[in-house]
């Protein structure tokens, strides 16, 4: 491939980057995705591509439950830096060797259950992650996740609808032990923000339709209470 030449140069490009740094590779979760059910991974980008609107500015960004960190960088075309944790030690030193070329990012793995991240944040994010969380947890995950951000912090839940499980997969519902509603998700982040807007999310697509037909929701709370975390 070294020698080879693009019919059309200005794809010449695509050799340059492929003899400095090779194929991009898409990471555990990601590969998953892709061999399992493609579209599924095309949703899977959107929702970051959602946060990485929402938080266009931002300074220091803090993200609960990075998985593979196959989609980190969306998030840096739009924030300054991005400090990535897991707690799983496999997945988040993936996500180390696949964005190892990437600056502005940071990883930890860390446990929200049991503790809080190094730093301080401006803005936070978790993409299901919440249904993963058992009940009685639920509240000691959400202090650890708010106590580094900063006052006045926004902070973005997405999460599987309660309402869609029955058409999800066997492998996208295992483990799922706390699916909500949008009155759930909503009564979860009032106490600890001054606002909170709900989005319902179809596919790819984020609108503000009619939630219990929302296979997917998103939570945008906003203004950090002094009292949270």
């Amino acid at each position: 491939m070294q020698e080879q030449k693009t019919r059309e140069p200005q794809y010449e490009v695509l050799l340059e980057g492929f003899r400095r740094h090779g194929l991009h590779p898409l990471g555990l979760m990601a590969s998953h995705l892709w061999r399992s059910d493609p579209r599924h991974l095309v949703f899977f980008l959107a929702r970051y591509k959602f946060c990485a609107k929402m938080l266009a500015g931002k300074g220091s960004v803090l993200e609960a439950g990075c998985g593979d960190g196959f989609a980190l960088p969306l998030l840096l075309q739009t924030v300054r830096s991005v400090h990535a944790v897991d707690f799983d030690p496999i997945l988040v030193e993936n996500a180390r060797q696949i964005n190892a070329e990437r600056a502005g990012l940071t990883f930890e793995t860390v446990d929200l259950t049991e503790k809080s991240p190094a730093g301080t944040f401006d803005a936070a994010y978790s993409l299901d992650v919440i249904e993963h969380i058992p009940i009685e947890k639920e509240r000691t995950f959400l202090d650890n996740l708010l106590r580094p951000l900063a006052p006045g912090g926004t902070l973005i839940v997405g999460t599987p609808n309660v309402h869609a499980s029955v058409h999800a997969s066997k492998w996208s519902n295992e483990g799922h032990v706390n699916l909500k509603d949008d009155r759930g998700l909503r009564a979860l982040l009032e106490p600890r923000f001054r606002d909170v807007f709900l989005f319902s999310m179809n596919d790819e697509v984020v609108h503000t339709g009619f939630a219990p037909m929302a296979h997917y929701l998103f939570a945008i709370a906003a203004g950090k209470r002094d009292d949270a975390g």
